[in-house]
């Protein structure tokens, strides 16, 4: 017996993330950056749920989450404005929540970002470079 198209057994996504290479995150300016997709919403063309990597002494530029953003540390210390965060911690960033995030020593995160976020210019949101 086949399942209905949209049943939900056939929007089960599994990811094994240590069968998985990290590629580079591909926006313009980032680098020192990786991603690991884990999920993809085919609706809307992105990965909502994903795992990034930053090497030591990453940044991410000033930017805006028009949905938010849910953010678990696995590894590493990082920075998200004015919120230092270890291994173990997690920070919610409501709707219209702004900030730069940035890693002296590097980390390895788990986010759920529910719509694209929207890079800001000339905005002071706590980076180091802001």
């Amino acid at each position: 017996m086949t399942e209905p198209l949209h049943s939900p057994e056939s929007q089960v996504q599994l990811v094994r993330t240590n069968e998985s290479d990290w590629k580079p995150l591909n926006e313009p300016g980032v680098s020192g950056i990786s991603v690991k997709v884990l999920r993809f919403d085919k609706g809307t063309g992105r990965a909502p749920t994903f795992l990034l990597k930053f090497e030591p002494g990453t940044t991410y530029p000033a930017h805006d989450h028009p949905a938010g953003e849910e953010v678990f540390v696995l590894d590493g210390e990082v920075t998200f404005g004015k919120h230092h965060l270890k291994a173990g911690d997690y920070l919610y960033t409501p709707p219209s929540g702004k900030h730069a995030v940035w890693s002296k020593q590097g980390c390895v995160m788990l986010l759920c970002v529910p719509e694209e976020v929207v890079i800001l210019k000339n905005a002071h949101t706590g980076s180091p470079s802001s």
